[in-house]
């Protein structure tokens, strides 16, 4: 990807209308519309930028994914300073879904006086157990994942979209399984083992962003010991904020306790 006109390339667009800047950032498998339900009322009090990474399938330039450059979290993050760098962001609210919560944290530490707050949704620094840590999966589970995406991707992709939402929300559960669809094997594989063989434990204590770590009473993927371990290791001021619904993606399947969250961190 060229960093030139990363706005273009990457799907950028602003909207909303206020004096403070929030950055909505998706996770594996989505697009900017995962964040669909949550933008008229956050538009009414903040400009929004939205955006697609580079692996997103709403990304036209999807083909020129580069598994290898792309096979850390490092470089998606260099990608976001470059994006508000272009843009000419001074400051801003960081909103960051499962994996892009660890990539703005990464993205703090390289340049802090850009981020005013960090939100991390759904996010976890390692999903793979250890003695030590509970992070949700084993290896034997991982690899079966692996070779699920690999050998039968459109099952996989319908399946991993109902047990990554709470299933009393079809629309939301269609929705998932759709971008997931439009992302393709070629990309969801190398980027799933990115994302679920990654560990970034160790740059948490090197993050002094004030955080709000935003988690579901059940996530099939970050089991409740990950927020509290990620508030107990963060450098910087943290808190905690349990959202009473199932799955990964409480702002598609509980916006509006979603949205009193945001709220009432911004405004305290």
């Amino acid at each position: 990807m060229v960093i030139l006109d990363l706005l273009r390339n990457m799907n950028g667009r602003i909207i909303g209308s206020g004096k403070e800047t929030i950055i909505l950032a998706h996770g594996y498998g989505g697009d900017q519309s995962v964040w669909d339900k949550i933008l008229p009322k956050l538009c009414e009090s903040y400009k929004i930028v939205l955006f697609d990474w580079c692996f997103s399938g709403a990304n036209l330039l999807k083909h020129h994914f580069d598994a290898e450059k792309y096979s850390s979290y490092e470089p998606f993050a260099d990608d976001l300073i470059a994006l508000v760098d272009e843009m000419k962001l001074e400051s801003f609210i960081f909103v960051g879904h499962s994996m892009s919560g660890i990539i703005g944290c990464i993205a703090s530490i390289k340049r802090p006086t850009l981020f005013k707050r960090l939100i991390l949704v759904s996010s976890s620094p390692r999903f793979i157990n250890l003695e030590e840590y509970e992070g949700g999966f084993n290896i034997p589970e991982m690899e079966e994942m692996f070779q699920n995406i690999e050998e039968k991707y459109d099952v996989w992709s319908s399946n991993f979209a109902s047990i990554a939402m709470d299933p009393s929300d079809p629309p939301s559960v269609d929705k998932f399984d759709k971008c997931l669809k439009r992302m393709g094997v070629e990309i969801a594989l190398p980027l799933a083992k990115t994302v679920f063989l990654s560990d970034y434990r160790h740059i948490l204590d090197k993050v002094i962003t004030p955080c709000t770590i935003i988690q579901t009473k059940v996530d099939f993927a970050v089991p409740n010991s990950v927020p509290t371990y990620m508030h107990n290791t963060i450098k910087g001021e943290s808190t905690v904020e349990i959202i009473n619904t199932h799955g990964h993606f409480p702002q598609l399947t509980a916006h509006q306790e979603f949205l009193d969250v945001i709220h009432r961190i911004l405004t305290s």
